[in-house]
């Protein structure tokens, strides 16, 4: 019954909603894709650099999520920074980024990235035009030096409609789980719609170049968006499965008198679970 009802339900261009069990079965079937994507990139020390913008509520973090969820921590991190400090504010801008590169055999995923600066800094007045603008100038020439330098760089942009952002604020707000990822910036980019389109078009005309293009992702529909969004990843990466290493499970060696110490002598977590 639960999937009918989602599969009948529309998003507002019309699409139908992917239904739960068939994207259950893409993701896991994507997923287990990643961790040979991840198991490449760490062979053949490759260096890969995902970007993730759009609008708040745009389904960037819960694509993230799904990307990382069965990847080693170690070879595949987040950069989801926060404001800059004094110090960051007076050094150059792309400074900070940079140090959150990757090295050989690691795959970072940007939650937010330097393109702060073409949209949530610029629409809300935190840069000046002059910074803005240096912006737009340099960052293509900052893309294709990561590019030219051997990394893959790959940039999405969530797309959402207004009444789609709109009800995830609502369902925000009402949801303790999840109140934590609304606050008043937020909420303002309700009364700013159109400065934030216009930032994104200015945005895209001077940054989607061949070298790093951008590629939007229609994210009305989550499951849609993020099956999409890990699809076009791995085509887009040449990446090979690895074999992994044969190993055996040893057999347990004969015991040698150890006997573990009395329950007594450690506080151990109440038994939570018992009251259930």
């Amino acid at each position: 019954m639960g999937d009918k009802k989602t599969a009948d339900k529309k998003t507002p261009k019309g699409t139908a909603k992917l239904p739960r069990k068939a994207y259950e079965r893409e993701l896991l079937r994507l997923q287990t894709e990643l961790v040979k994507l991840q198991e490449w990139v760490r062979s053949e020390g490759a260096r890969l650099v995902v970007v993730f913008e759009g609008r708040d509520a745009a389904g960037k973090g819960g694509t993230i999520k799904r990307v990382t969820e069965h990847l080693n921590p170690r070879v595949a991190r987040i950069a989801a920074l926060p404001k800059p400090t004094e110090r960051q504010r007076s050094q150059w801008y792309f400074q900070r980024y940079i140090e959150q590169l990757p090295a050989a055999g690691e795959i970072v995923l940007f939650d937010r990235s330097w393109y702060n600066r073409a949209g949530v800094e610029h629409v809300m007045g935190f840069c000046s035009m002059e910074e803005y603008q240096r912006f737009l100038r340099q960052c293509p020439i900052f893309e294709r030096m990561l590019v030219e330098d051997g990394i893959l760089l790959r940039k999405y942009w969530f797309s959402v409609s207004d009444a789609e952002q709109q009800d995830r604020f609502r369902r925000r707000l009402e949801d303790p789980l999840r109140r934590w990822k609304l606050s008043p910036m937020d909420l303002e980019s309700i009364t700013r719609w159109e400065a934030y389109s216009r930032a994104k078009d200015e945005m895209m005309v001077h940054t989607d170049i061949a070298e790093a293009p951008w590629y939007v992702v229609e994210s009305d529909d989550k499951r849609r968006a993020r099956v999409n969004m890990i699809a076009h990843l791995l085509d887009s990466v040449p990446y090979k499965e690895v074999p992994p290493p044969v190993l055996e499970l040893p057999d347990r060696p004969a015991s040698t008198g150890y006997e573990r110490p009395p329950r007594d002598l450690q506080t151990y977590v109440p038994d939570h679970a018992a009251t259930l």
